[in-house]
């Protein structure tokens, strides 16, 4: 008996061992801000080996991998990735959203009862208390009995803040203006580690201010359109898009280091400063899973300004190739191939300019809601003989003045109904629905679905809206998201590293499968609000 004991002890010991070891020391999120699904196809041949195409090589390839959700932007997109659900689960709705209670507009990472770290700004008061569901990154710390560590880095501070939740060890983002260094907040440390401070104190990040120029002969981006033309924003002081671009004379006019965000450089200070603290937290170093997410955002920043047809796009992603090679090869020397596992995926896609689209007959166009708001309250005031029943519009919704609404003795759901039927007919508008609705139906298809996965009851507004195709809320120039239609919902997903099989699929995946299949692959809970499955068919 005291032998079978000893026997079993042992058993279980090395079945305890064997299961840890078959875990990743180190879990990689990368999120490409705005990056659609044929930014890999179409400038695939002119990648390097190293980047996307190693990882498609290596990795599990999900082509047909889309947003279910309405609206696709960066603080939604971040945290749904992260958390395996969408926001009528977690709850960011949007960047910046109205909120009912203090009756103004409020953003997705803000906490004014934080500071800054690292720097004096009181712009930067930022932590994740807005997002009320986990991450995998907080079901790996309670695992792990907290000792796993979880860091986040983006330039864009929710782009750091969301995917690794309420429990990380930090979350650092990239402060420009004057200042061009990477902060914190209270909300992690009281202090940047030595080795933040010392890249912060480095010329890394002066050193990219520099000449941009196409990384490889202009003449041969016969991917993009022309660098000349009349779609694209510019840099002030530069009388037109076109390359080259030189920072250095354009920084002090261009919101000091802010410029580097808008160029692929930002892409490669991100890199470095991943790279750092790859080495530095000694991620990946010991038995206990690490994660590590790493938020590439110039490529949204890019984006916006020159659109998804421009020779800048092109070259950032180019850029962008070879800053991937560098991170996997950094993993393999501090990590170990074979050690950790990464997946790639984007926050949202984007819609090619509008008027690009019009130019080639295809339907496009923009809107506005200043004349809608005046039509609306023209319509209700006539109808109800109450002036203001609006109090914000934003985000594609309506929020109605509800304490009004009941001290008329007015019924609530009645006018949200009357505004649907009134807005419906307006040019622009291709659908429409109420709070009501959304409440209290249960749609099974169509981009009804995406509405009500992005409709959170405490948090959305009154009436959802949903603009034509092609139809944006931004400037003629550059881009926008934030739709349920393709451009905006397909986004890359592959899979890569330890536990990962090497294939690809054409199956429909959808962003909340993402969280739950990291949990399998790590043997952890699923994020307490996660509504994805599984993906299966990537894990070996």
């Amino acid at each position: 008996m005291k032998y079978l004991f000893i026997l079993m002890f042992f058993g279980v010991f090395s079945i305890s061992t064997l299961a840890q070891n078959d875990r990743p020391k180190l879990v990689v999120g990368v999120v490409v801000d705005q990056m659609r699904y044929d930014y890999i196809t179409r400038f695939y041949n002119k990648y390097g080996e190293d980047g996307f195409k190693r990882l498609i090589r290596e990795g599990f390839n999900c082509k047909n991998n889309h947003y279910n959700y309405i609206p696709t932007y960066t603080g939604p997109g971040h945290a749904s990735i992260f958390t395996g659900t969408t926001p009528k689960m977690h709850g960011i709705i949007a960047n910046d959203w109205y909120d009912k209670v203090s009756e103004g507009m409020v953003y997705c990472a803000q906490d004014d009862s934080v500071k800054a770290v690292g720097s004096d700004s009181k712009a930067e008061r930022m932590s994740p208390h807005r997002l009320k569901t986990t991450t995998f990154a907080d079901e790996n710390k309670l695992f792990t009995q907290m000792r796993g560590k979880s860091i986040g880095i983006s330039i864009k501070d929710r782009g750091a803040i969301l995917p690794v939740g309420h429990t990380a060890d930090a979350a650092y983002w990239f402060r420009g203006k004057d200042e061009g260094k990477f902060i914190s907040s209270t909300y992690y440390m009281n202090e940047l580690p030595k080795w933040v401070q010392g890249f912060n104190d480095s010329e890394v990040v002066k050193s990219y201010l520099r000449e941009w120029n196409t990384l490889y002969d202009i003449e041969t981006y016969h991917e993009s359109g022309s660098d000349l033309n009349g779609y694209e924003g510019t840099f002030r002081g530069k009388e037109t898009a076109t390359f080259p671009y030189d920072l250095k004379s354009l920084f002090l006019i261009n919101w000091g280091y802010d410029i580097l965000k808008e160029s692929p450089f930002g892409n490669s200070i991100i890199t470095d400063f991943a790279i750092e603290a790859i080495k530095n937290e000694a991620l990946g170093k010991d038995a206990i899973t690490d994660v590590l997410t790493v938020s590439f955002s110039s490529t949204d920043y890019v984006g916006h300004r020159f659109g998804v047809n421009s020779k800048e796009i092109q070259d950032t992603y180019l850029r962008l190739d070879k800053d991937l090679g560098r991170l996997l090869i950094a993993l393999d020397e501090e990590v170990g191939k074979g050690n950790y596992s990464l997946f790639l995926t984007a926050d949202h896609g984007a819609v090619n300019v509008p008027n690009y689209l019009s130019s080639v007959k295809i339907p496009a166009g923009y809107v506005t809601y200043k004349e809608t708001r005046k039509r609306l309250n023209d319509f209700l005031t006539n109808k109800y003989d109450v002036n203001d029943l609006i109090e914000n519009i934003s985000n594609h919704q309506i929020f109605l003045n509800r304490a009004k609404i009941k001290s008329f003795g007015l019924n609530l759901i009645e006018i949200q109904e009357a505004i649907v039927n009134e807005i419906i007919s307006y040019e622009k508008v291709y659908k429409v629905y109420s709070a009501h609705t959304m409440s209290t139906s249960d749609f099974n298809n169509g981009v009804e679905v995406l509405l009500q996965n992005g409709y959170n009851q405490k948090r959305s507004g009154d009436i959802l809206i949903i603009p034509h195709p092609n139809h944006i809320y931004y400037r003629k120039t550059g881009t926008s998201h934030g739709s349920g239609f393709n451009y905006d919902t397909h986004v890359p997903l592959i899979f890569f590293g330890k536990g990962i099989k090497h294939g690809e699929t054409l199956e429909k995946t959808v962003i909340p499968d993402i969280a739950p299949t990291v949990s399998v692959l790590l043997g952890i809970s699923f994020p307490n609000g996660a509504t994805g499955r599984p993906l299966e068919f990537v894990l070996n």
